[in-house]
């Protein structure tokens, strides 16, 4: 059932029930991080290996206390510029956080989101949400309730409807390590963005067997149909005459026209519009009975480099 019912979603959260909650980034699949039974029913309902770890969404800045046990100056920093909003940091834990949770890690993968409802929603609760990407462990993330509902319709009581995502990409991923930030993952936040808060940081986005952070495997967000990322997409299309070819597109291409299915991400070249329309793209692609989607690579600056790092992570061979 698709709702905007947040009394009635809070319920559910109470009885170690699952829900799937809107962010800024990506809808949730949400449940009390404090509860094994919930956070069991999160990776079952999601087919995610235990080996990767989950992210907390807290109410605020002064709830981080009650999940984490050291924050570096430097993570101090990042959370009153960024929070509430679209930045994760990886902490040392509090020893009452399930293993569960963390992956057996003794840090812990927590973000303040920035979304009314969900802001709402945790202000009702008094245990953080564990919310991982509200789709099934591979697949496309989902920005809308709906998209959510097409995964799920048979095996989840309830979505809550905050409309569409607002940054469209999930979240910036921040670690520590001898006080020093390290980024795990790219996301709605550049990295550009994060230096001018930290200075200069250390780039590890990719540990398949470890994984320190959620979004680190080097598959993730894909399609089920099969798709290339490629360059130039006019010369790309060319070896795939016989074949029905989606395509993916930064900016508009007129040389591509008769293309019989494209999906723009921003015709005026913007970034974050891009980046707020990506997955609704990828969706729609993949569900529109073709036999390869070619996706053009963004320039790989600013919020692009995160789109880049999805769209490369979805096109990879397991």
């Amino acid at each position: 059932m698709i709702t905007k019912n947040i009394e009635l979603a809070r319920d559910i959260l109470m009885q170690d029930g699952i829900v799937a909650i809107p962010t800024e980034t990506v809808y949730g699949l949400a449940g009390n991080a404090f509860s094994e039974t919930a956070v069991k029913q999160i990776f079952g309902l999601k087919k995610r290996p235990f080996f990767n770890p989950l992210i907390l969404h807290i109410k605020s800045m002064e709830s981080l206390h009650s999940v984490v046990k050291e924050i570096p100056e430097t993570a101090l920093k990042l959370a009153s510029r960024f929070w509430p909003g679209a930045l994760t940091l990886v902490l040392k834990k509090q020893a009452h956080i399930s293993d569960l949770v963390t992956s057996g890690m003794d840090t812990v993968a927590v973000r303040v989101p920035n979304h009314p409802a969900a802001l709402e929603l945790l202000a009702q609760l008094d245990f953080p949400l564990a919310a991982p990407s509200a789709n099934p462990f591979g697949s496309i993330s989902p920005t809308s309730a709906q998209h959510v509902h097409h995964y799920f319709k048979e095996t989840l009581s309830i979505i809550l409807d905050g409309g569409v995502c607002e940054k469209g990409i999930e979240s910036t991923i921040i670690g520590f390590e001898n006080d020093e930030p390290i980024l795990y993952r790219h996301g709605a936040i550049s990295i550009e963005e994060i230096e001018k808060v930290v200075g200069k940081i250390k780039i590890v986005t990719e540990n398949s067997e470890n994984p320190k952070a959620p979004g680190m495997l080097s598959r993730h967000y894909a399609p089920n149909t099969e798709t290339h990322l490629v360059t130039n997409i006019s010369e790309s299309i060319k070896s795939y005459k016989s074949k029905k070819v989606g395509v993916l597109l930064f900016k508009e291409n007129s040389q591509l026209q008769n293309c019989l299915f494209q999906e723009v991400l921003s015709n005026t070249g913007d970034f974050e519009e891009a980046a707020r329309n990506v997955y609704a793209a990828l969706h729609k692609l993949d569900q529109s009975d073709m036999d390869i989607i070619l996706i053009e690579k963004l320039p790989d600056i600013g919020i692009g480099k995160s789109i880049n790092d999805r769209l490369i992570r979805a096109v990879k061979k397991e």
